[in-house]
């Protein structure tokens, strides 16, 4: 069976190239004439594909979280029921997606906000959708985990493994992919590793200790926001 990918279509290509410029020198720092360049056709050539850069920022930032969701929805499934591997597999499939897709996370932070409204809300509510499916892998591996301990975990691990911009490029000292991506792994199921063993062993080694004790009874905190790239 052969393991070939599709090759990417044009308007893919279109995307792909729009995504790095724009992380390279924000949005309003590129023209379409440049993005054109970039895929080889004329800037107005664009326009056969996007009415303009708007419905390309649009595209790649809906488009970002739909597949996360519909992916970690797949991943949940094929897991069949182990709550490990739940886990295991969103952990894989967000690792991929901050090591491959660098730009876009770079993208959301600082751009977000020019989408329309209507937009806007849309890539929110399909982030809270991805998030919520890490927070029932948590809980499923580790029932004695509080939803909102949960809930926080989750986010943490979202930006350790979202920092995948602020890495160096591979080569000249810094290590090579398959090295980054053993270390996001093993960083984020310690992170859930020690989340659990709090939950179990609450005066253990991770616990909170008297001082944050002391603080989650007198204060009630917000729940961060949902943010998963």
């Amino acid at each position: 069976m052969s393991t070939r990918t599709a090759a990417p279509t044009r308007r893919e290509q279109i995307l792909k190239e729009a995504a790095r410029l724009f992380a390279e020198r924000g949005f309003h720092g590129v023209g379409v004439d440049e993005i054109g360049a970039a895929v080889g056709i004329s800037g107005p050539g664009l326009y056969r594909h996007f009415a303009g850069k708007d419905a390309m920022l649009a595209e790649l930032l809906v488009g970002i979280s739909e597949r996360l969701l519909t992916g970690g929805r797949h991943r949940v499934a094929e897991a069949d029921g182990d709550p490990g591997a739940v886990l295991a597999s969103l952990i894989d499939g967000h690792i991929d997606f901050a090591l491959d897709d660098r730009p876009l996370i770079t993208l959301h932070d600082r751009e977000l906000d020019r989408l329309r409204d209507a937009d806007r809300r849309k890539v929110r509510q399909l982030q809270r959708q991805y998030v919520e499916l890490w927070v029932a892998a948590v809980r499923d591996s580790c029932p004695e985990v509080p939803e909102a301990q949960a809930r926080a975990a989750v986010h943490a691990v979202f930006g350790l493994l979202n920092s995948t911009p602020h890495l160096g490029s591979y080569g000249s000292g810094q290590p090579g992919r398959a090295a980054t991506e053993a270390l996001l792994r093993r960083l984020a199921h310690g992170a859930f590793g020690a989340l659990a063993a709090q939950a179990v062993h609450p005066d253990g080694p991770f616990g909170p200790g008297p001082e944050q004790r002391r603080a989650d009874t007198s204060s009630v905190r917000d729940e961060p926001s949902a943010r998963s790239v």
